[in-house]
């Protein structure tokens, strides 16, 4: 019996022989990615690169960067949040990107990498993002101050925005999953409506958080090149 509401999140609820095994949730992503390279490539595989390659259009056009390559690691990130996010609707799955330290362990290498590149080599096409176009001289050193907290706090608000998303859908449908057996039979098939229904929005979020994550992330590097 759950004791608490949130224990669902706790990654130490399943041990056997003293191991938590929720994490390793995570390698069941491996099931699911194209095996392109040592078979004979399916409908799967055509569509897969569909999607790889849209996006890689639209991740260059985002970023307007001459590096070659620079759009793989966006599309690898938005693999494995949208993995992520569709194994944590199977039942008895972890939900690893409904914790910040999934969550924060991706934005904030990415945020750190993106500082420390933008700063050592664009030194002051740096500085020049910490004023406006068209700031008034009296407000620029407010506008530093504002610009460089905004700056800061980059990787907690992707991190925030894509946990807290992923764990309001899931409490609200293990909430009303608890309410069922309490209810009539007419009731009960009003309740597995909204259920299905919920299913279906959760999958259209753990797309949507998945693509606003690598898109923000797109965009910030965009900043500093």
């Amino acid at each position: 019996m759950m004791t608490n509401l949130f224990s669902i999140f706790d990654p130490s609820t399943s041990n056997m022989f003293n191991l938590s095994l929720n994490w390793t949730s995570i390698l069941l992503n491996m099931i699911f990615i194209p095996s392109m390279y040592w078979m004979i490539p399916s409908r799967y595989n055509f569509i897969w690169t569909l999607i790889t390659m849209k996006l890689h259009l639209e991740f260059k056009t985002l970023m307007n960067s001459s590096y070659k390559g620079s759009t793989l690691l966006f599309i690898s990130m938005f693999t494995i949040i949208l993995f992520n996010n569709f194994l944590g609707l199977f039942p008895y799955i972890f939900t690893s990107t409904s914790h910040m330290v999934m969550t924060l362990s991706l934005a904030l290498p990415l945020w750190l990498t993106f500082m420390i590149f933008g700063w050592f080599k664009n030194t002051q096409h740096m500085f020049t993002h910490l004023i406006p176009q068209g700031t008034p001289p009296i407000l620029m050193p407010f506008m530093v101050c504002i610009e460089t907290i905004s700056n800061m706090i980059r990787p907690g608000t992707l991190a925030i925005r894509l946990s807290a998303n992923m764990i309001a859908g899931h409490l609200l449908m293990t909430l009303l999953g608890n309410i069922g057996p309490s209810m009539t039979l007419s009731m009960l098939n009003l309740l597995l409506i909204i259920q299905i229904m919920l299913l279906m929005l959760e999958m259209a979020v753990a797309i949507i958080q998945s693509y606003v994550f690598t898109v923000l992330s797109t965009l910030y590097s965009s900043e500093v090149i």
